[in-house]
């Protein structure tokens, strides 16, 4: 126990001076690659480049300070660089395997900048995930979700996913199915929801709102309604065209059919 003690104590007096002082740049170096991001940073987000490029720079910009300041750390625990490379040249094969993730990701991450299937502020949805896209990193990608969740979803994935863009066209449509008794008169009812469609908050006049019998369900007309909206919009729009049809529907004497069953059904109990 005393050799064991004698040597932690010749190992400290030898290497305790180099550790100390590595410790202290790492500390000092932190806090300075902070300042350094923050100010670099601020002069980025002044300057015309893209949202999405911005975001890419910053994350860039953060991992090589970080790989700066463990290269200084090394040097000042005196251990060769030679070294280090040797070791990790023996564990390649390891070190590969390992990183074969983040290089994936890294590579996605370059894709995404070079071909711009999506930018910083876009609605999109991939991997089963919908959210506007808030951040852009080397390795992965950063969705707010309708109810504020943060969903992260590695690079690597999204280049060999499908990725749908809602927000790559300026406007977008949105469908809207209705069931109709087949006791009525279809032209009656395709006038009464484009009446109520058109006068829909945020609809837009051009292309002019549609609706037309697009099915026959044994004793129900399917009716659908197609209206134009500005892709920021659309599920005001969305609700908005809903609550317009189905009110008019009503107003006009026009049943569902299962409002119908349902009232039939009622009236047997009694």
């Amino acid at each position: 126990m005393e050799e064991f003690m004698k040597g932690v104590v010749d190992l400290l007096t030898k290497f305790g001076g180099k550790i100390i002082l590595a410790l202290v740049v790492l500390i000092i170096g932190s806090f300075v690659m902070k300042t350094l991001r923050k100010a670099i940073g601020k002069g980025i987000d002044r300057s015309n480049l893209d949202e999405t490029l911005k975001s890419v720079i910053k994350s860039a910009l953060k991992v090589l300070l970080w790989v700066v300041l463990i290269i200084i750390v090394i040097e000042i625990l005196g251990i060769p660089m030679t070294s280090v490379v040797a070791v990790l040249a023996s564990c390649g094969l390891a070190v590969g395997l390992a990183m074969q993730g983040a290089l994936a990701n890294l590579a996605g991450g370059l894709m995404i900048l070079i071909f711009r299937p999506f930018k910083v502020g876009d609605y999109v949805e991939a991997n089963g995930v919908q959210g506007v896209v808030k951040e852009i990193s080397i390795f992965y990608t950063k969705l707010m979700t309708v109810d504020n969740k943060q969903v992260f979803v590695p690079n690597g994935d999204l280049m060999n996913a499908t990725v749908t863009n809602y927000s790559a066209a300026p406007t977008r449509r949105v469908d809207l199915d209705y069931k109709i008794t087949n006791d009525i008169d279809a032209e009656f009812v395709k006038k009464v929801l484009v009446d109520a469609a058109a006068k829909a908050e945020g609809v837009l006049a051009d292309p002019a709102p549609f609706a037309r019998m697009t099915a026959v369900d044994d004793d129900t007309y399917i009716f659908t309604v197609r209206v134009w909206c500005e892709s920021g919009s659309y599920w005001d729009v969305y609700f908005n065209t809903i609550e317009a049809c189905s009110a008019a529907l009503r107003e006009n004497g026009i049943d569902d059919p299962e409002e119908r069953i349902a009232i039939r059904m009622v009236a047997g109990e009694d």
